[in-house]
């Protein structure tokens, strides 16, 4: 079925539906958010076939026990289209995201930046802070796209050492570099996500958020630095050393920071002056933004090859996530439309004097529920039953904070994940021996997480 020719174009269809919603949360209407409903159903039977094994059963899980709470609420079936748009945004948000992974392509940041992890180390200490870093700044904008990257880089970088040197490098410094961008950076879905579900502003997360990602850095740059620092470049040839323009590349650094902090201060500063959502701001900026980035810097025709031919390849493969996220609206709202959010309050009255134990076991949940497959966002949906009576008890931001902290810890640990299972394949492996090694950062993580939410109580 996924070699249909028809299914090349779902594209199209798709981005229909969510130019559409995105027309209608300027509108609100209720005739086009019901007929969104009825696309949105179509979407689903459409997705569902191409998802994979994993997300069908999530998927088909959140729809038999959303229909069976929907059932007892007693509602007439025809309003079931108008419940299942309430995370459209989301997907709409997915769908746009690969514009800016284009503009950071084809300006070749990519490439600049990972100049800076090839010449003048004299040991690995000093190139892990270094590379990690690197793969911090490119994943603010590139995602997935900049761990593979940097591993490339490290793998020829890493080429006079053991195997085993080479994989525990990369499998820590890339990894966790990656991570923490993505605690902060507004492009990650998690952060999205979280904060969809706890209704908290991006500006009040954003400076902890920060302050976590940087002591975290600190913390396991002061690891790698002590951990590999007897691994020296003795062996190496000096003369294959990359000759670089210093001046050219410090210039690039600086144009690219430049750019990731012009994109948060607008997301900032259009979000509280025309009083959008976070992610509706997120949605709209991203592709003027990217489309004027590339005239500043002249690569208009880079930027449209590459932008349209990637963005067309992601939308048309959203099916896991169209799937997750149409069938946790109907069970979400179902649930909030029951007494059942009463049933799951009453026992957590009980932990209610115990917010550390609380917060910190928020995270352990993603971080087991990840080691077994299954997504962050959709632990998210399975925790929306204990997350909705917290909100009314606790700080959002501390149950925002946790949610992220939590998320991105999995990237790290996530035994089937696809950013462990891409390093393990490309380290040639276990993913097992990949999440044992970055469990104690994971943890970390953890404790940082719930001390920062906990002083925020």
């Amino acid at each position: 079925m996924k070699q249909f020719p028809l299914f090349r174009y779902l594209y199209i269809f798709y981005s229909f539906v969510f130019l559409l919603h995105t027309i209608n949360v300027f509108i609100d209407s209720e005739t086009i958010n019901y007929v969104l409903g009825i696309l949105a159903i179509f979407m689903l039977i459409v997705s569902f076939p191409l998802a994979s094994g994993l997300f069908k059963i999530l998927g088909g899980a959140f729809l038999f026990v959303g229909g069976y709470l929907f059932f007892t609420t007693g509602q007439s079936y025809h309003v079931i289209p108008s419940l299942l748009t309430t995370n459209l945004s989301l997907l709409t948000l997915l769908a746009m995201l690969p514009w800016m992974n284009s503009i950071v392509r084809s300006g070749r940041f990519d490439r600049n930046m990972n100049l800076l992890m090839k010449v003048n180390v004299g040991d690995l200490g000093k190139l892990y802070p270094r590379s990690s870093l690197t793969t911090h700044i490119l994943a603010a904008f590139l995602n997935l796209s900049a761990a593979t990257i940097s591993q490339d880089v490290l793998k020829n970088t890493l080429s006079p050492f053991s195997k085993e040197i080479r994989n525990s490098f990369i499998t820590t410094a890339s990894l966790r570099g990656y991570s923490l961008a993505l605690l902060w950076s507004p492009l990650e879905i998690m952060v999205a996500v979280s904060i969809f579900a706890t209704g908290v502003d991006y500006v009040t997360l954003l400076p902890w958020l920060i302050l976590m990602a940087v002591i975290a850095f600190i913390l396991d740059s002061i690891f790698g630095r002590f951990y590999y620092r007897k691994y020296k470049f003795e062996h190496a040839d000096k003369n294959k050393q990359p000759k670089i323009n210093k001046k050219a590349l410090v210039k690039k650094m600086i144009h690219f920071v430049i750019a990731l902090a012009l994109f948060l201060i607008l997301v900032i500063l259009i979000g509280n002056l025309f009083d959008l959502s976070f992610i509706l701001t997120v949605t709209i900026l991203i592709f003027p933004f990217a489309f004027i980035w590339s005239l500043v810097m002249k690569r208009r025709r880079s930027f449209w090859t590459i932008g349209w031919n990637n963005w067309k390849t992601k939308t048309n493969t959203m099916q896991n996530f169209i799937v997750l996220f149409i069938s946790l609206s109907l069970f979400s709202t179902s649930l909030g439309g029951t007494s059942f959010l009463e049933v799951i309050q009453k026992p957590l009255s009980y932990v209610y004097d115990y917010p550390m134990l609380i917060l910190f076991l928020i995270q352990v949940i993603f971080v087991l529920f990840s080691m077994f497959g299954i997504h962050p966002i959709a632990t998210v949906g399975i925790l929306t039953g204990i997350i909705t009576p917290l909100l009314d008890v606790m700080n959002p931001v501390s149950i925002a904070l946790v949610m992220i902290t939590g998320s991105v810890a999995t990237f790290t640990v996530g035994t089937y994940g696809l950013l462990v299972t891409l390093t393990a394949m490309g380290t040639k492996q276990s993913p097992y021996r990949i999440t044992i090694q970055n469990m104690p950062f994971a943890i970390v993580m953890g404790i940082i997480g719930t001390l920062v939410a906990y002083f925020l109580l």
